[in-house]
Formats: structure tokens, C-alpha cells, sequence
């Protein structure tokens, strides 16, 4: 009776196929912004003449305004309307990427990157609604399917499509390339998607959205320039920290006394929900933050072309659209549990095997180590949101859908500045510590072959050394990254066993299943 009245309850849309082109093609131009800078990074470096650990800023912004703006995406398109919030989200997103395409200076770009995730953040969401609306329950399944295979797009052909760019053309051009996207994506939602009704008696929690911003903002700033201004030596980060400490503080009494606040607290009374955002904080970090590592690590280290870089990043993201599949059949069948406990397993093996890395590794080693860490992620996606929603009443899954996201965003964000600080820091400590075997009484310059290169007493020797010095500071820096990564991946397994595993309880309104924006 249920799924009568939910197939009656869903109209016959006309340009059915044209409105999920173009929704998707939307998504696909988000996605890919995700990943296609990554490997542009050292050529964007240069060009705007950043540090090393300052030019990961490129990718954190975004990620951080994307986490900021993806809770109110709901409210915004109940408000406003979805097809205006979908129009003004696709033209703002294209025309930060343009302003990011001429940027001319580090402070240029990164501002315009906040835009981007500014705008971006409401594509997921509004464009997944508007798919749940124009098929009818028995076709969501398949629609959802095809939406998270459009979202896992941007890992699989990013990092190839910019390589590519920036190889031929410019590094400017992975942000240019959204125009004609975007243009196609704006005509698609003109012309084919109809408005929703506005409720203009919809109001937002300000103050929880206000507070909640202004943390994740004062933290992620505390993280990225921590590490340049000698942490708690410097005002600056004194009253980052202050600030972000008094937002939360602000955020928490509010959620537990306001009557309707911005995030709901009964939603971390459920235990799965509260131990699927430690899980997917965890995924956040250990994903975006090995993907910010590889780019320098091949582009710098072991001399790749940036086209190389991107092929060989590539069959990452296949691993993990093979592997969702292939869990979209096995859950039901095997215990969620045992698919995490797979999933995490995978994915350290991947980062204990990249520990072991020197930048004599082979393509081929590349290759399969990351299409086995992609299929970790792909054992860990579907199970965990299933998971993690399926003990919620189906009427808190919209506000709990946001939280989970923002979990992942701030993961993600967390994750790539903590990596990058630790990269650079332990390369200075490394390089003094092998530094000191570097005297005139070292018997070893004794060496013909050596003396010759690497003679400490002149001037050509000193700066060879240096070179060969700082390049194997940088290889144990990255070997003590990818172990952390692999800690935090085996330090996530205790927590499965809280998870519950009790059936979904099915609902007329709860036909379709939870993907991941």
C-alpha cells in the first residue's frame, strides 16, 4: 500500500533523461574539482611562489568552505527553490573558476578556491533531491546508483584530465575547463528542470550556523599557518585558537538549549550515527590527505611528468567504483561489519606497502597499490553510510545526511594540514640528524668515487651533499606520513565493534537508499 501511494505520490517528469544529464554533469563538474588541482599543485606553486606546505591551502580552502555552506544546502533550496539554488550554484562555481584560472598571487587563488567550495557545496545535494523527485521508488535505486558513480568520477579521471592540461596547455586550464561544463549544466537546468515551491516561512538556526562556520574557519587557520609562525609563540594563532575554542563552546550551549537548533543532538544519541562520523572523519583524512601526498611525492621525487602523475593516480579512483559495486550486491548478504573490518584492513595494507616506498619504486607497484587503496574506500563507503543511517528515524536522515558530510569535509581538510606540516617539519629534523655524519673525520669522503661528487670541503661537494641530503630527509618524511595514515586506518577497527547491525526498519518515506554527497 505504501509503495502505491509513494509511486502515485511521484508525477510522470517529461525530459526525464535530459534533467539527469544535466544534473549529472553538474555533479561530475564538482567532483572533479575535487582532485583535478592535485596534481597541478607544484606547477601552481611555482607560479605564485609558495611553500610547499602553503600551497596545500589550494586544496583546504575549498574543502572548508564546501564543509561550511553543505548543512544549509537543504535549507537554501526549500527557501529559495531548487532550480534557482542548482542556476546560482553552477554560475557562482564557474565564475570562481575563471577568477581561479587568472589568479595571480597565493592569496588571489586561495580566496577564490573558498568560492568555489562556497558554491560547489549546494551541487550534491540540490542535484541528488531533484534525481529522488523525478524517478518513481522503484527506479531510485538504479538513479542513485548512477549518482554515485557520477561523484566517484572526479577521482578517477581528475587527476589524468589535469595532468593533461597542465601538461599541453596550462595549469590555469583545470580551472577553465568548468566553463563549458558549467555552460551545458546551467542550459540543461533552464530549460528542462521545473521549480519547486518556495517556503518563505523557512528560517535558518544563524547562530549555530554562525558559530559552527566560524570554527571550522579559526581551526583550519590554526592548522595551516600553525607551523609558520612557531604555534603558541605567535598572537595570531593564540587568537585562532581562542576563537575557535569560544565558537565551539557557543555551538555546543546552543545545540543543547535552543529549541530549534542547526544541529539536532538527539542524532548523537544513536550509536551507529555517532560512530559512523568518527569513521568517516577517519576516511576524510586518510583519502584526501594520501592524495596530497602522492602528487609531490611522484612530481618531485621520482621526477614524473605531470602527465604520468595523473595516469598512474588514475586507477585509484577505478578500485574504488569496482569495489562499490561489488559491496552494493554483498550488503544484505555478509555482515556490515565484516566489509568495514575489510575495507580498513585494504586500506592500511595499501598505506603500510606505500612505507615502504623509495623513489626507485616501479609504475607498476604505484599502480596496484593504489587501486588497492582505492578499493579500500570502495569496501568502506557504501557499508559505512548504510550503516550509520540505518537506525535513524527517516525523518532526521536530512540533517544527519549534512552532519556526516561535514564530517568528511573537515576530515579531509584536517587531514591534508596536518600531513603537509609534518612532511615539512620532519624533513628539517631528518636533514639535521643526518647532517651531523657530514664531517671532514667522516672516513667515508675518504672514498675516491665519493670525495669526488660529494666532497664536504668544497663548495660544489657542500651543495651536491645538500641536494642528496634534503632528497633522503624528504623519503623518511614521507615513509612517517603514510605510517600515520596506516595507524589511523587500524586504530578505526575497535570502534566496529559498536556498531549495531539491526534491520532498517522500512518506511513509505524511506524508499530509497543513503548515498554519500
Amino acid at each position: 500500500m505504501a509503495e502505491s501511494v509513494a509511486t502515485a505520490a511521484t508525477p510522470v517528469v517529461a525530459n526525464r533523461g535530459a534533467i539527469t544529464v544535466c544534473v549529472i554533469l553538474a555533479v561530475i563538474m564538482q567532483a572533479l574539482d575535487t582532485t583535478i588541482a592535485n596534481v597541478a599543485l607544484p606547477y601552481i606553486q611555482g607560479s605564485v611562489s609558495a611553500s610547499a606546505d602553503q600551497i596545500n591551502w589550494v586544496l583546504t580552502s575549498y574543502i572548508v568552505a564546501a564543509a561550511i555552506m553543505t548543512p544549509p544546502s537543504g535549507f537554501l533550496a526549500a527557501r529559495f527553490g531548487r532550480k534557482r539554488v542548482l542556476s546560482v550554484a553552477i554560475i557562482g562555481f564557474v565564475v570562481a573558476s575563471m577568477l581561479c584560472g587568472a589568479a595571480q598571487s597565493l592569496t588571489q587563488i586561495v580566496g577564490f578556491r573558498l568560492l568555489q567550495g562556497f558554491f560547489g557545496a549546494a551541487l550534491v545535494p540540490v542535484s541528488q533531491s531533484i534525481l529522488l523527485d523525478i524517478y518513481t521508488p522503484e527506479e531510485r535505486g538504479s538513479a542513485m546508483a548512477l549518482f554515485g558513480v557520477s561523484v566517484m568520477v572526479g577521482p578517477v579521471l581528475g587527476p589524468v584530465i589535469g595532468g593533461w592540461l597542465t601538461e599541453n596547455i596550462s595549469w590555469r586550464w583545470v580551472f577553465y575547463i568548468n566553463l563549458p561544463l558549467g555552460a551545458l549544466a546551467l542550459a540543461g537546468v533552464g530549460i528542462f528542470v521545473t521549480e519547486t515551491k518556495s517556503n518563505v516561512l523557512a528560517r535558518l538556526d544563524w547562530i549555530g550556523f554562525g558559530a559552527l562556520s566560524l570554527a571550522i574557519a579559526s581551526l583550519q587557520l590554526f592548522l595551516d599557518r600553525g607551523a609558520q609562525l612557531d604555534w603558541f609563540s605567535s598572537l595570531e594563532i593564540i587568537v585562532e585558537a581562542t576563537v575557535c575554542v569560544a565558537a565551539i563552546y557557543i555551538l555546543v550551549v546552543h545545540t543543547l538549549t535552543a529549541e530549534n537548533s542547526f544541529i539536532k543532538p538527539r542524532l548523537f544519541l544513536d550509536r551507529n550515527f555517532s560512530v559512523g562520523m568518527i569513521f568517516i572523519f577517519i576516511v576524510g583524512i586518510t583519502y584526501l590527505a594520501s592524495l596530497a601526498l602522492m602528487t609531490p611525492y611522484l612530481q618531485t621525487l621520482m621526477g614524473y611528468p605531470v602527465v604520468t602523475a595523473g595516469v598512474v593516480m588514475g586507477p585509484r579512483g577505478m578500485g574504488t567504483m569496482l569495489c562499490m559495486f561489488l559491496v552494493g550486491r554483498l550488503i544484505g548478504k555478509v555482515d556490515i561489519r565484516i566489509l568495514l573490518g575489510a575495507g580498513l584492513a585494504v586500506s592500511a595494507w595499501a598505506m603500510y606497502d606505500m612505507a615502504g616506498w623509495t623513489p626507485d619504486v616501479s609504475q607498476q607497484t604505484i599502480i596496484v597499490t593504489g587501486f588497492i587503496q582505492g578499493a579500500g574506500l570502495g569496501l568502506l563507503f557504501v557499508p559505512l553510510t548504510t550503516v550509520t543511517f540505518s537506525t535513524l528515524q527517516p525523518q532526521d536522515r536530512g540533517d544527519a545526511t549534512g552532519l556526516y558530510n561535514l564530517s568528511r569535509n573537515i576530515g579531509s581538510s584536517v587531514g591534508i594540514s596536518i600531513v603537509s606540516y609534518l612532511l615539512t617539519r620532519n624533513v628539517q629534523v631528518n636533514h639535521a640528524e643526518i647532517a651531523t655524519y657530514v664531517t671532514p673525520f667522516n672516513r667515508i669522503f675518504e672514498m675516491p668515487a665519493i670525495k669526488d661528487a660529494w666532497d664536504p670541503l668544497t663548495l660544489a661537494g657542500r651543495a651536491a651533499l645538500d641536494e642528496v641530503i634534503t632528497r633522503q630527509a624528504m623519503i623518511i618524511a614521507y615513509i612517517d606520513d603514510f605510517k600515520l595514515l596506516m595507524i589511523l586506518c587500524l586504530a578505526a577497527m575497535p570502534f566496529l565493534a559498536l556498531l549495531v547491525t539491526s534491520k532498517q526498519k522500512k518506511a513509505p518515506s524511506d524508499d530509497h537508499p543513503v548515498v554519500m554527497e
